[in-house]
């Protein structure tokens, strides 16, 4: 079967006197049947070309679903009277959610069983779950077609009744006031689908009657609703890549005014959260790049006001807070590791977690319940798997309350796990962590999978995946890089891999490929590149850069029309990357974005082996992006190797929604490079 070959329709796009020629802008139009006849046939040839490992990847889908206990439920949490839990029944693609009063040994009330409410929907998933502080109603969501634009429901968990209101186009979270009649909720702009808008809903009238509370106006802030721990405040946030602005309303008097915790200013980014009289802080206030911990009165809370807790570090990120009735925790970072510091309110006690391992991550589980003496909090690791841990602070003992289980005869013992350091092409060292099979050989044979995301701040920490072992038991090794544009060394190593210094972040995937090759970990041969989202656009920049150095790359969801898409203020997303890519509309950086953008930058040369995925769906990179780029490069690049585009004709950015539908797209992506080694069982 031939590739398909989309037609060239020129189009002139000139901004700052330069003009860019885009033959393929036309399958920006959805409503084209044009455009669905030109995605169809991508994805008959896709499935043409893959068809002799369609065995291949049932067998792998088998395999790895076979490696997930299909009866699991999460650990119990406590919460208002209640215990809740999430489980899967064999066979059943989606969770139910449930909850006893009081004791786990009391009878389960089943609140919502999504396997019952996807029945009739392609793509389903449930949003936030919300209840009332009397323990009646629940306020949930459902998006039901994958463009995350979720309508709000009220259930009466006494009767099972659903309120008849539907409240569309939501972010899908809610917070219930104090009275257990109001909801406050943020809704998006139907078109740009940022969220704008917080607004008030009483239960018992029309939504139509519902109130605006808050219009966010500048096109480059998201508006949000929570309420804190403490349940004293609702509080409305936005926020911005670089600034944020708080507003805080008791939660007791829902018709009261909102007060501003203190007014937004370029750059000064902060998160609050309530303990008694006081909230606690963490902001880059005063030049603190890595985070500090301030607090203030809640009768004062302008910035004049705050004072240090925790004062900055320049070698510690302080990236998180879990406040306890006798106890915080901070969540921080140093040298790429998580640490967990432990806090006593009298000031008495003040200590670490102690974690051995390289390779791990910690986090902060769910701890909801302001008065417990205990802290969960998550681990794991490249080989361990993952595990929930309760940490009693009174007695300094922990109790691991779930590990995951890994179904079939894995044993962590069999593989390793290590952290590398590159060296970058400035001098700067990047980290590495991988994990292989015990025993391997550094001889450059070895088939390798290095991903990476490097944008937004976003840290991939390492991580443990049942799925991924069907790679590592192939003899693959897999390798996250944690170059810059994410925060793995620290607030630095974001901002010198963002707007003007985003050659950085390729720059780093590539020496960190180069060291990798030259360690004999593999070779170009074997080398495969993998990133999503705008780790996709990381697919498209290096493989214009250094095509030769790998055999193969999986793009998923990729943003690769970066200058026409920071143009059009229109998309979803758009105002509020400025702060992250540039705003085009200046011509240093519609310069500067046009000389990486991988679209534009697409030319007549050898490419590995690519896939590429997307939905039709997807809200944050539109369809449009990765089917153009496609189309470019079949029409330009000189080599014979495999270019296939996979376009899900149900879901948008995430993929499947269903647990065992989604490893069926990893099973295409997996079979698609094994069979570029060879390996085809």
């Amino acid at each position: 079967m031939t590739p398909p070959v989309a037609k060239k329709i020129p189009k002139s796009l000139i901004t700052h006197g330069d003009e860019r020629i885009d033959d393929y802008f036309w399958l920006n139009d959805r409503e084209n049947p044009e455009v669905i006849d030109y995605l169809n046939a991508e994805n008959a040839f896709t499935e043409a070309v893959m068809k002799p490992t369609e065995a291949f990847q049932e067998s792998l889908f088998e395999e790895m679903k076979a490696r997930i206990k299909e009866d699991d439920e999460s650990v119990p949490y406590f919460y208002n009277d209640y215990w809740y839990i999430t489980r899967y029944e064999t066979g059943k693609d989606y969770p139910i959610y449930t909850r006893k009063k009081g004791s786990l040994d009391a009878e389960e009330d089943v609140m919502f069983d999504c396997n019952v409410m996807a029945e009739k929907h392609k793509y389903f998933k449930l949003g936030g779950i919300s209840i009332s502080p009397d323990n009646t109603m629940a306020a949930f969501s459902v998006d039901t077609v994958s463009r995350r634009q979720y309508t709000i429901q009220i259930k009466n968990l006494k009767t099972g009744k659903l309120h008849s209101n539907k409240i569309k186009n939501t972010t899908g979270g809610c917070t219930w006031a104090n009275d257990n009649e109001t909801v406050f909720y943020s809704i998006k702009e139907p078109v740009t689908l940022r969220a704008y808008k917080i607004l008030k809903h009483n239960i018992n009238e029309n939504s139509s009657k519902d109130i605006e509370v808050y219009h966010e106006t500048d096109e480059t802030f998201n508006a949000f609703v929570y309420k804190t721990k403490s349940r004293k405040y609702i509080v409305i946030g936005s926020s911005s890549t670089l600034t944020s602005e708080y507003r805080i309303l008791s939660a007791d008097h829902t018709d009261g005014e909102f007060k501003i915790f203190h007014e937004r200013e370029r750059g000064l980014e902060y998160a609050i959260a309530h303990y008694n009289d006081n909230f606690y802080i963490i902001t880059n206030n005063d030049g603190a790049i890595n985070f500090k911990l301030q607090k203030t009165s809640e009768t004062a809370t302008e910035k004049s006001h705050w004072k240090d807790v925790i004062p900055h570090r320049a070698h510690i990120l302080l990236e998180d807070i879990e406040i306890f009735h006798d106890y915080y925790v901070l969540n921080e970072r140093e040298q790429g590791l998580n640490k967990l510091r432990i806090i006593s309110w009298n000031g008495e006690e003040d200590y670490y977690l102690p974690f051995e391992s390289e390779t791990y991550t910690a986090y902060l589980g769910n701890n909801p319940e302001f008065n417990s003496d205990v802290l969960r909090y998550g681990y794991n690791g490249m080989k361990t798997p993952s595990s929930v841990i309760a940490y009693h602070f009174k007695t300094k003992t922990s109790v691991v309350l779930k590990e995951q289980e890994v179904l079939g005869d894995f044993n962590k013992d069999d593989y390793e796990a290590e952290r590398i350091w590159a060296k970058a092409r400035d001098g700067e060292k990047i980290p590495m962590s991988l994990v292989y099979k015990k025993g391997l050989k550094k001889d450059g044979n070895n088939p390798l999978l290095l991903h990476a995301y490097g944008s937004y701040g976003m840290t991939i920490d390492p991580y443990f995946s049942t799925i991924r072992l069907s790679l590592l038991d192939r003899g693959f090794v897999f390798a996250i890089a944690h170059i810059r544009g994410g925060e793995y060394l620290g607030r630095d190593w974001y901002e010198n891999g963002k707007l003007l210094k985003k050659n950085n972040t390729f720059f780093d995937y590539i020496d960190c490929s180069k060291h990798l090759i030259d360690e004999k970990y593999t070779s170009s041969k074997h080398l495969y590149a993998n990133g999503g989202s705008a780790g996709g656009l990381l697919m498209g920049a290096i493989i214009n850069l250094n095509p030769e150095l790998y055999n193969g790359v999986v793009a998923a969801v990729p943003f690769v029309d970066v200058v026409t898409t920071m143009l059009d203020d229109s998309i979803p997303l758009t105002t509020g990357e400025y702060d992250e890519w540039g705003n085009p509309n200046d011509e240093t950086y519609y310069q500067y974005i046009k000389s990486y953008s991988p679209y534009d930058n697409v030319k007549a040369q050898a490419y590995p082996n690519m896939l590429v995925t997307t939905g039709i769906h997807d809200s944050q990179v539109q369809y449009w992006e990765p089917a153009k780029w496609v189309a470019k490069l079949r029409d330009l690049k000189t080599d014979t190797n495999k270019l296939l585009l996979k376009v899900d004709m149900d879901t948008g950015h995430g993929g499947a929604s269903g647990r065992f539908e989604s490893i069926k797209e990893v099973a295409l992506e997996y079979a698609f490079l094994l069979d570029l080694e060879g390996i085809t069982q």
